[in-house]
Parts: C-alpha cells; sequence; structure tokens
C-alpha cells in the first residue's frame, strides 16, 4: 500500500485539471494588482457595485512612436482556475525566462483571475446565488477594461488561453478584432457548448442544484452531495485514460489516487463559485462569426483530450472559414496529458513561436 500511495501521489500531481499550477517559481516575479470596477453591468442586466479583478503581471509594457503598445500578452486560465497554474515552472518555467518564447524582459504579460475565479470577485465571497450571473462575453469585457483601463494597454501582441480561456481566445477575436496581432486557443472548440461537452456540464450544474442542501445557493455547509457527483464528473472530464493506466497499473493504487484526488477537491471546491463556473459558458458561441476574425489565429487540441475529442472533426471544418486562421491536433505522445495538455507548453512552444514569427509587424 505504501507502493500505492506514492503512486496516488504522482497521480494527483499528473493527472489534475490543473496539474502544472504549482508553487515554484522558475524565471522573472509576478506582480500582483487589482482592479475595482464600480456599478459593473452584467449582460444580464444585474449590476455589481464593486467588482474586483485580481491579476498579476511580468515584464513592461513597450510603445511604438504612435503611443501603440507593442508587447502585451494577455493569458486566460480554464474553467475553476486561476493565474497560480501559469507561474509554475511546467509554464513559466518553459515561456517567460530569458531568451524564451514569452521573455518577460521583452513582453508585458497580463495574467487575470477572471470573474467568479482566484482573488477575483465570486459568488463565495458572500453574495452566494445572489451573485450577478457572469457569461463569457462578461469576462472578456472585464479583461478589455482591465488592460485599457487599468493597465493603459491600447493593443494586444498576443492573446491566448488554456480550456476556458481557450474559448475566451476565439471571442476576443470577434468582439475585439483590431485589438491584436495573433490569437492561440488552446484545448476549445469554435462551437456553442452542445453533444456531450454540454452533458458534462449539466451533470455538474444539477446536481449541486438538486442537492436539498444547496438550499437554494444558500447553505452553510458544502452541498456534498451534489458538489461530489459535479467533481467526479470534473474529473472525467480532464482524464487522460492513457496516462492514468500508467500510473495506476492496479486497482490498489487507483483507489488511492482516487481517494486523495477526492478528498483535496472537496476540501477547495465551493459547490456556487462551481456552480457559476460551469454555468458561465452558456453563451459560448463564436461559430456565426468566424468569418470576422482578422487577426493570424493558431487553434491547438490534442488527440487525448475527452472534452474535445479529434473524432468531431469541428475545428478541421470551421477553421477554413479563418481567413488567417491555422489549426494543429497534437497526437498522444508520453508526454500528453489530455485536456490538460493545454498548460504543457513543452509539447506545443514550437508552434507558438510560429505564430509569433507569422504575426510579426
Amino acid at each position: 500500500m505504501v507502493k500505492a500511495g506514492k503512486i496516488a501521489f504522482l497521480c494527483l500531481l499528473l493527472m489534475s485539471m490543473y496539474v502544472l499550477a504549482v508553487n515554484a517559481q522558475d524565471g522573472p516575479k509576478a506582480t500582483p494588482g487589482d482592479f475595482v470596477v464600480k456599478d459593473f453591468k452584467f449582460e444580464s442586466g444585474e449590476m455589481l457595485p464593486q467588482m474586483k479583478i485580481h491579476y498579476v503581471t511580468l515584464g513592461t509594457p513597450q510603445r511604438n512612436a504612435a503611443g501603440t503598445v507593442t508587447n502585451a500578452v494577455i493569458i486566460n486560465h480554464g474553467t475553476g482556475g486561476s493565474n497560480t497554474q501559469f507561474l509554475g515552472r511546467g509554464f513559466a518555467g518553459v515561456l517567460f525566462g530569458k531568451g524564451q518564447l514569452l521573455d518577460a524582459e521583452k513582453y508585458f504579460i497580463v495574467i487575470p483571475d477572471n470573474i467568479g475565479h482566484g482573488a477575483s470577485s465570486k459568488p463565495s465571497d458572500g453574495l452566494h446565488a445572489k451573485f450577478p450571473h457572469y457569461c463569457y462575453h462578461d469576462m472578456i469585457v472585464a479583461q478589455y477594461r482591465l488592460l485599457t483601463e487599468k493597465l493603459s494597454v491600447n493593443h494586444l501582441r498576443l492573446v491566448m488561453g488554456t480550456s476556458m480561456g481557450g474559448m475566451h481566445s476565439w471571442l476576443w477575436s470577434e468582439m475585439y478584432p483590431d485589438f491584436m496581432d495573433a490569437a492561440m486557443p488552446l484545448a476549445s472548440l469554435p462551437i456553442e457548448i452542445s453533444g456531450r461537452n454540454r452533458y458534462f456540464r449539466r451533470m455538474m450544474i444539477d446536481p449541486i442544484r438538486n442537492d436539498p442542501d444547496w438550499q437554494n445557493g444558500e447553505y452553510k455547509t458544502q452541498p456534498i452531495r451534489g458538489l461530489t457527483t459535479a467533481i467526479y464528473t470534473l474529473i472525467m472530464m480532464g482524464s487522460a485514460p492513457l496516462q492514468m493506466q500508467k500510473q495506476m497499473p492496479s486497482k490498489a493504487a487507483a483507489d488511492a489516487a482516487f481517494d486523495a484526488t477526492m478528498k483535496q477537491r472537496l476540501a477547495t471546491t465551493d459547490a456556487n463559485d462551481l456552480l457559476y463556473q460551469v454555468d458561465a459558458s452558456r453563451d459560448y458561441n463564436p461559430e456565426p462569426k468566424l468569418e470576422t476574425i482578422k487577426t493570424q489565429l493558431l487553434a491547438v487540441n490534442s488527440a487525448d483530450d475527452e472534452v474535445n475529442p479529434p473524432e468531431l472533426g469541428i475545428v478541421e471544418k470551421q477553421i477554413k472559414r479563418v481567413k488567417n486562421g491555422r489549426f494543429i491536433m497534437l497526437p498522444i505522445t508520453d508526454e500528453t496529458r489530455g485536456h490538460g495538455t493545454h498548460t504543457i507548453p513543452a509539447i506545443w512552444g514550437k508552434y507558438l513561436g510560429e505564430l509569433l514569427q507569422a504575426s510579426q509587424k
């Protein structure tokens, strides 16, 4: 059982959707900040008197003779994530160091905690289910206001993101088509949330809402039954069968890993926050406006991604409608980690380099 416990611990590190959100830093130090927006109005018509967007930056903005920022990059996290997933050695240590693709001495890197996530305003702060029902468009408007109003960034060299952040990259390219030179959506599809992906989300939303202990969001202790079912689904969405079999080759190892994972997730997940995070995708659908995208766009998915499986062939079809679009499907290897491949730039970094070169002005 000692061996199984060790395997479980390794699995916990490798198979989490946010596997690379480690604390160790390799490279430049991130500077945290907060942007408080007064009377932020959501698409739903709801309003928040004070909405806080927490963020970190690396590097310094540079401007050309016309006053346009030339080196700003925004990186957006996935559902349930935060800026920390990009600050460990597996991401920052591969991209942000001296001489690397997004060298913080050359680029001004902005990584927000999006609405409902991390240290930004979210339901668990106190409003619970009375928190405004934000959607992806609201999140991107908040990102735009952070850049333009707080950080005085009037142009982006690159917008990129993982999972939900990948979907944000598609929407950024349509909502602000002249604001960026390049976009790199990772682990996403340019269509509305449908099919099995929508099933996954309903399998998280419904158990929480239908748990009597949820009490319309005013629970005193977490609605454990609904939250447990939701976390089961979340784990399956981010799973990578090949790697899980390698790391948990016995029943004892799999059971130990499962128990450890559930203990950690239940201790760190708030039901209202998760409910809102998953439901926020309800307005996502870049498909009708793909022809309006002007920027150089490179979409990257992986063949072992259970959320965006390759057999759908969706990006291959839709990317043809993007004037400057390109799509890469990463094959399954010993290095890929299912949906979590999106946060391993050692695998897809060369394509980022090609995008930066192709979009250079």
